[in-house]
């Protein structure tokens, strides 16, 4: 028998998701949306993981939303057991099991099995473009999963506290003459011992972060100037953050470039209101650059955008029509040729509200119309 919210002893935050996705269907003329990526079976679950091979972008399992709240998470017997006894437990989706043989026998299996519980005439969206089966509806599944749950907005203080401490504690024990990738190799380490896993982990030594916005880390020794720019996962959702270190004192070039990119970051931060739009913001940012003697540098790299279960949601450019809302996380890394600042926030009702700082880090302080932003500076050590 097919099960509903009703009959679902479903967690709050599920129920509210599942709400969000009914709502969708009904815009978007749909009958049912199958989910199979990775991040948004993170996000519908609260926090559960389908991944096993991080090469794909789809997860081992999937789940299926009716448009009258009928839920379901189809997998083979290699995943289920796992799925239903580690995941979701406490989410009660009903399993729909199948032959691994017979999931590899076509490329729109999954598509056909939803099939079989909607009824064979269903309209299906999907949030990866499978086939001509379904309709890809990605960008409407991330318009639900923008505005982020009391639950969620918790989570992303405690991660945005672990990753900051945890970095800033690394990083003032690395010395001059290790190469990038054993400081990769101990940034995993650290943020895996608080249960969080390093997405991107980029190392740049010395010139490389003037040549290279990313930089893939190599066997390159650093000697004066590191960066370390991480974007680290639990429970699905995602923080960024850049730190940069310096072997003794900090170079007058490197000071007035970070300030020049924390007065950007400082600007973009304020300009960060329910309301305001992708592009609005990515002028902003063009601005400011400008301001600062840094005319076109915003060409140069992307300046962030909204994150949540992806690194970045959506990123402004000119021609963004997205728009803030409450609750919604940023991660804004306004650069200028050879330093960077990063980090992560929540935007409230009185402004944003920053979830990654580091303790004891040295920091710059800016008044944007008689509020303080903070942006990290670099730190001597």
């Amino acid at each position: 028998m097919a099960t509903t919210l009703d009959s679902l002893a479903m967690t709050s935050e599920t129920t509210l998701k599942v709400n969000r996705i009914v709502q969708m269907l009904a815009i978007e003329n749909l009958d049912g949306l199958l989910l199979s990526s990775q991040h948004n079976f993170s996000w519908l679950t609260g926090g559960a993981r389908n991944s096993i091979d991080s090469s794909r972008e789809a997860g081992a399992g999937a789940l299926l939303v009716g448009k009258d709240g009928r839920c379901f998470v189809l997998a083979n017997p290699i995943e289920m057991p796992r799925l239903l006894s580690e995941e979701l437990s406490n989410s009660n989706f009903e399993p729909v099991e199948f032959a691994w043989e017979d999931e590899q026998s076509s490329s729109s299996f999954l598509e056909d099995k939803a099939f079989e519980l909607l009824g064979h005439r269903a309209q299906l969206g999907s949030d990866l473009n499978l086939s001509s089966n379904s309709r890809f509806v990605e960008a409407a599944v991330a318009r639900c999963r923008y505005q982020l749950t009391e639950s969620e907005v918790e989570k992303f203080r405690r991660l945005g506290l672990d990753a900051g401490e945890a970095i800033g504690a690394l990083v003032r024990t690395l010395e001059p003459g290790q190469t990038e990738q054993e400081v990769a190799a101990r940034v995993v380490c650290v943020l895996a011992a608080r249960g969080v896993h390093a997405v991107v982990n980029l190392i740049a030594a010395d010139d490389r972060i003037r040549n290279f916005r990313h930089p893939v880390p190599t066997d390159r020794r650093w000697k004066r100037v590191l960066m370390v720019v991480v974007c680290a996962r639990r429970s699905g959702l995602i923080v960024s953050l850049t730190r940069i270190i310096c072997s003794g004192s900090v170079p007058d070039e490197l000071c007035s470039r970070t300030m020049a990119a924390a007065r950007v970051n400082a600007q973009l931060l304020a300009a960060t209101t329910p309301g305001a739009t992708g592009a609005e913001l990515y002028a902003v940012a063009a601005r400011s650059y400008a301001d600062e003697g840094f005319p076109g540098e915003q060409l140069r790299h992307h300046q962030g955008g909204a994150c949540g279960y992806r690194t970045r949601d959506w990123l402004a450019h000119p021609k963004s029509a997205e728009v803030v809302c409450l609750n919604q996380a940023f991660a804004w890394n306004p650069t200028v040729t050879g330093s960077k600042v990063e980090d992560t926030c929540i935007v409230q009702a009185d402004g944003v509200e920053l979830i990654t700082a580091t303790p004891d880090w040295p920091k710059i302080s800016l008044d944007v119309n008689g509020r303080v932003y903070y942006s990290t500076d670099v730190l001597a050590i």
